[in-house]
């Protein structure tokens, strides 16, 4: 059952395997968009959420396609 809940935790869960995938650590990410290591953190740990811009740029610091980003979460291609 989709709910907006699950996809956040999907959202956390393919933002924190990107930055795996890239071999970064969390404050590698926050100096590459001049945040504190804590936004990250709190990004992982579903304390914050995204906006749509501030998810490009964060896929852009991961060096991730945000629309592959997405297709995990809503289950594309």
């Amino acid at each position: 059952m989709f709910t907006i809940e699950a996809s956040y935790e999907a959202l956390q869960k393919a933002l924190i395997e990107a930055r795996h995938a890239a071999g970064l650590t969390q404050l590698e990410v926050a100096d590459r968009l001049s945040k504190p290591q804590s936004f990250i953190s709190k990004l992982e740990q579903g304390e914050r959420r995204l906006d749509v811009i501030e998810f490009i740029e964060v896929c852009r610091a991961l060096n991730a396609d945000p629309v592959a980003v997405l297709s995990k979460i809503i289950g594309g291609p």
